[in-house]
């Protein structure tokens, strides 16, 4: 088999989907890319088997074939190469490939393209249609609030809830929540699912930022995403998600207004001081005045910040985790944004002032215990 391609085309192609390979896989010709070369189109896959991403270019071809290519030596090999076309030719019977340049020939051994695992086909599902801008919207405002802890496997995970009005997104790690919701995301038939994160890492670094439609196909065990020349397959996991509406307060007498890049960056400077285990911040709203204040008592280092508010309710001192409050307030976009507060002991949630049309968006954050400093 042999077929020629561009070196920056194709180098493009991989580095897309080269995120899905593991380190360490648990099959070792995962370690390789699978090329299928049929009808001028070249077809690539990468897999870790329990996410698959697919891609495919135009090559000059004659004949068909595959055959599993090293990945780190390939791409490295095209890393280093200028723009130009390559020549590759493959031994179907001893899986050697020969790859040819303009000025250098390189030789390497593949592997058996039958031994790589098959690719799941999602059946019997449900399809929805989304713009790409949309999806990377709702991927952008959940996926950094997963779980790292893999004994909750149910969180480390985007929520999908599908009905007929709305798609609501949802990402929790047990000390913040974010409820992202679409009204132009909807499906005939209710669903609900669970995407990894790790599949939903790859498929924001691939999503176009124009609004291409994607269609997602999903049943109870795989999710489809296919989109201009790719296709992502990721397993999805099979738990109970937590009731997380029961968390979210809904009687908050408390509401401050504030700019957020203002808020924001004072959060930044005064973070800087606090203890660098508890990363605590603490708030204290009097009046029209937000009080801004952290110390780390082991290295006698302390900073606070006064800022101008809006504030209706009662006055109140609350702590906070200044890095969930700084990666909240840095995913959202509007200039003015709502906390809203009921007790120091209770969740704090931020909404965002401005609304946009067809989305809503809510973040949890819950308090820290204020140590009995004044």
């Amino acid at each position: 088999m042999k077929f020629v391609v561009s070196s920056k085309a194709l180098l493009q192609q991989l580095s897309a989907i080269s995120g899905v390979i593991a380190s360490n896989p648990v099959v070792p010709i995962l370690e390789n890319f699978l090329c299928e070369v049929k009808q001028g189109k070249l077809t690539i896959t990468a897999s870790d088997l329990q996410t698959s991403v697919i891609t495919e270019l135009s090559v000059d071809a004659k004949e068909s074939g595959s055959i599993a290519v090293p990945a780190k030596i390939l791409i490295e090999t095209l890393r280093n190469l200028p723009e130009q076309p390559v020549t590759f030719t493959i031994d179907q019977a001893s899986y050697n490939i020969e790859i040819n340049s303009e000025n250098g020939h390189y030789r390497l051994s593949g592997e058996n393209a039958t031994d790589f695992p098959k690719i799941p086909v999602v059946e019997e599902g449900h399809s929805v249609e989304v713009p790409a801008d949309v999806l990377a919207s709702a991927v952008s405002n959940t996926i950094f609030a997963t779980s790292t802890d893999e004994l909750r496997p149910a969180m480390t995970g985007v929520f999908l809830n599908l009905n007929g009005s709305n798609g609501t997104f949802v990402a929790t790690d047990g000390h913040r929540l974010i409820r992202y919701r679409r009204t132009d995301v909807a499906s005939g038939a209710k669903a609900s699912i669970i995407v990894p994160r790790k599949s939903l890492n790859l498929l924001k670094a691939t999503l176009p930022s124009d609004n291409t439609p994607v269609t997602m196909q999903f049943n109870a065990s795989n999710i489809f995403f296919k989109f201009n020349n790719f296709r992502i397959i990721c397993r999805l996991i099979d738990e109970r998600y937590p009731d997380y509406e029961n968390v979210i307060p809904k009687d908050n007498s408390n509401h401050m207004v504030i700019n957020r890049l203002d808020f924001l960056s004072s959060l930044k400077r005064i973070a800087i001081y606090a203890n660098k285990t508890t990363h605590q911040v603490r708030l204290k709203i009097n009046g029209t005045q937000l009080h801004i204040s952290a110390e780390d008592l082991d290295y006698s280092n302390e900073a606070n910040e006064n800022l101008i508010c809006d504030h209706e309710g009662q006055d109140i001192e609350i702590g906070f985790n200044a890095r969930f409050l700084i990666e909240m307030l840095n995913n959202m976009e509007s200039d003015e944004v709502v906390f809203q507060f009921s007790a120091p002991n209770r969740a704090g949630l931020i909404v965002p002032k401005e609304k946009n049309d067809n989305e809503e968006v809510l973040m949890l954050v819950m308090p820290v215990m204020l140590n009995n400093y004044v």
